[in-house]
Order: C-alpha cells, then structure tokens, then sequence
C-alpha cells in the first residue's frame, strides 16, 4: 500500500519505547532473587536448560508488566509511537472495504517487551548451562561446572 517506510518507522520507534522501559526490570529481579527459597534455588540448580527463565517470568512478570506499562507509554509518547500509530491506523481505515480492529498499542508493546526480555535471559541461560566459555564469573564456573 506504499506504507512501508512508515510502518518500518513505527515499528522501530515501539523497539525504542521498549528499550527505555527495560532498566526498571533490574530491581524487579533483585526482588524475586531476594524472596527465592532454598526449594526454588535447588529447582533452578537442577532443572532444564531455561529453568532460572522460567522462575523469573512466574516471579515477576505481573510486576514487569505494570512498570513496563507505564514507562513504555510514556516513552512511545516521547518517541511518537502513539502519533504514528494514529497516523497509521487513519491512512488505513481510509482505504475502501476495509475493516480494522481495536487494538491496544501500549499493550502490545508491552507484551512483546517481555517476550524479547525472557527470549534474551533464556538464551543466556542456556549458554551458561551449555558452554563452558560462557560461565564468566566464578560463581558461575563453580555453580554449573559440576
């Protein structure tokens, strides 16, 4: 429909609201180590290749979700992600027989924020669970070297 380069601006400019929202995961998963019990650590320790990702994402999504939320709005505002979204979803309805949907933009965002978020932290996971070159740290090398 000639949107392209449109459509590719707006879709970079939900990355970039995503990625200013991701620092306030830090404290977040500070919380959920902090409330993590011996069973939960024995879990991870024991368990499959993402085990620690899924701790993570049952401990804190709810909470990632309502900080995401709020500062991903305010950066798809300061970005222009609304504005394009509006300008977007204006040129489409404007074109005969179509038919749109309501479609929650800050939602979206969202939820793709903390799937990249999990998909990262799992694969990183996997790496240290996998390759030896990848435990970095001491704890690491002692923790999953055995």
């Amino acid at each position: 429909m000639g949107y392209g380069p449109q459509v590719d601006e707006f879709v970079l400019s939900m990355n970039r609201a995503a990625e200013q929202a991701a620092p306030f995961a830090k404290q977040i998963f500070w919380d959920a180590i902090g409330e993590m019990s011996f069973e939960d650590a024995r879990k991870i320790l024991s368990g499959h290749e993402t085990a620690a990702t899924d701790y993570f994402k049952s401990k804190t999504t709810d909470k990632l979700t309502i900080a995401f939320r709020r500062r991903s709005i305010q950066a798809m505002n300061e970005v222009g992600v609304t504005r394009q979204y509006k300008e977007l979803v204006g040129r489409f309805q404007a074109i005969p027989f179509v038919r749109s949907e309501s479609f929650d933009i800050d939602q979206y965002v969202v939820t793709k924020a903390l799937d990249g978020l999990f998909h990262v932290l799992g694969e990183e996971e996997r790496k240290i669970r996998t390759n030896p070159a990848a435990r970095v740290t001491d704890l690491l090398k002692e923790v999953f070297g055995k």
